[in-house]
């Protein structure tokens, strides 16, 4: 069986995009795996199948090892552009449906694209994170899928990220966690490292760059709202443009006595959401697969 895929990226974060609305193509963990490899595949970050439930769109995403994620910020918003781009959907204002529910962004035909990410919460429950023979305390923020955030002096300090870092308790992400590496760089500016669960160091992340917006809020004592901008670094380069977030207070119902929970606008500067690749990719499988 052949599909006809797209490859795309936010910020250089990148994807395979197969567009299957009738969600008749089944695509296995180890298929994901083979075509996200850099080595021998297309390669990625993650693949997002396009599909429709109820009638509406919904975003299938895997990360790279095939494993299945609840929310991807970047990936969410390349798929908003594919949509527009190919005319399966208008300029302007809709939602896309994900594990974590309905997402809704604001999509023009040229420029930059925004995503509300929905809820971001502190779990408050206390976290550390070790790689390169340091350990840094953190915050377990949750934007509908868990980060760990932490912050470091010298960004440097974190080193090489081939494998995941060790986040402790253990038994608090049994599903595994995304890590950011965080360095206060300025006034309302961090610059941050990300490793993505399934996926690995990553030149950006959508949800880890809300996650890290709120933990630096909390971190620096910073009244709500607030806008924080960063720039993520991939092994010590910058990655292209920078990304704005603006924290909103969202009220917690009568009755709820947790810390009130916020919403994060997500929207990029110098924005580079688009598909580098113009012709189709052929994903080939053999019978057998």
């Amino acid at each position: 069986m052949t599909m006809i895929a797209t490859y795309g990226h936010g910020t250089e974060n990148d994807f395979v995009l197969v567009f299957d609305p009738q969600d008749e193509h089944s695509i296995t963990t180890a298929q994901t795996a083979a075509i996200c490899d850099r080595e021998t595949g297309i390669g990625a970050d993650g693949l997002i199948r396009i599909i429709k439930r109820d009638e509406k769109w919904f975003m299938d995403y895997r990360n790279s090892d095939g494993s299945l994620a609840e929310m991807c910020g970047n990936g969410i918003r390349v798929m908003a552009r594919y949509l527009v781009e190919r005319g399966h959907m208008p300029e302007g204002i809709f939602g896309i449906n994900t594990r974590d529910g309905m997402k809704h962004l604001r999509v023009p035909t040229d420029g930059d694209i925004s995503v509300n990410m929905g809820k971001v919460t502190d779990e408050e429950v206390a976290i550390t994170a070790a790689n390169n023979g340091h350990i840094w305390n953190g915050y377990n923020i949750n934007v509908g899928n868990p980060h760990a955030v932490v912050f470091v002096d010298d960004i440097e300090q974190v080193g090489a990220l081939d494998v995941a870092p060790i986040v402790r308790p253990k038994d608090t992400f049994p599903e595994g966690v995304n890590v950011e590496f965080v360095q206060i760089t300025g006034d309302h500016e961090v610059s941050m490292r990300v490793f993505e669960r399934g996926s690995g160091e990553t030149r950006s992340c959508g949800t880890g760059t809300c996650a890290v917006a709120f933990a630096a809020a909390l971190h620096t004592k910073d009244r709500l709202p607030s806008p924080h901008v960063g720039t993520a670094l991939h092994a010590g380069f910058k990655a292209p443009g920078q990304a704005r977030w603006h924290l909103v207070d969202h009220q917690e119902p009568p009755g709820n006595h947790r810390r009130p929970d916020f919403q994060a606008d997500r929207h990029h500067q110098n924005d580079d959401c688009r598909h580098p690749r113009q012709e189709p990719l052929e994903l080939r499988q053999s019978p057998a697969a």
